[in-house]
């Protein structure tokens, strides 16, 4: 039996299911701002309604059970970054994980230095 329209399975690659699917169309949330290599835990006093989450949410909670840079989630559940952050953002508002962002190793040199150093340079 033949069917018209979009093919849904793929041979390969099972059930194809678009990105923007999983967002709901949204391309923008509060995740946008998260850096990638901002660590993202698992807030132990939220509390997880699973029925109310997406498969690929699910996943990302019991990922994030130990604590795990943004990009590394995008990576384990191979989907492209800026979807992870609109998941994240959601679990985020939700109050299920808590997001830190990178430690700063050590101040960033003012311009009045680094002009100095290009000058410096210049001069030998």
């Amino acid at each position: 039996m033949r069917r018209d329209g979009p093919q849904w399975l793929d041979d390969d690659a099972g059930p194809i299911v678009r990105p923007y699917a999983l967002t709901q169309g949204r391309t923008r949330s509060s995740g946008d701002d998260f850096d990638l290599i901002a660590l993202v835990t698992v807030n132990p006093s939220g509390v997880v309604d699973e029925s109310l989450l997406g498969p690929e949410q699910v996943r990302i909670l019991a990922m994030a059970g130990r604590a795990i840079s943004v990009v590394d989630i995008a990576s384990d559940v191979d989907l492209p970054l800026g979807v992870v952050r609109v998941l994240l953002g959601d679990l985020h508002d939700q109050g299920l994980i808590s997001v830190r962002p990178p430690a700063q190793v050590a101040p960033l040199p003012s311009a009045r230095i680094l002009k100095e150093v290009i000058n410096g340079l210049r001069a030998l």
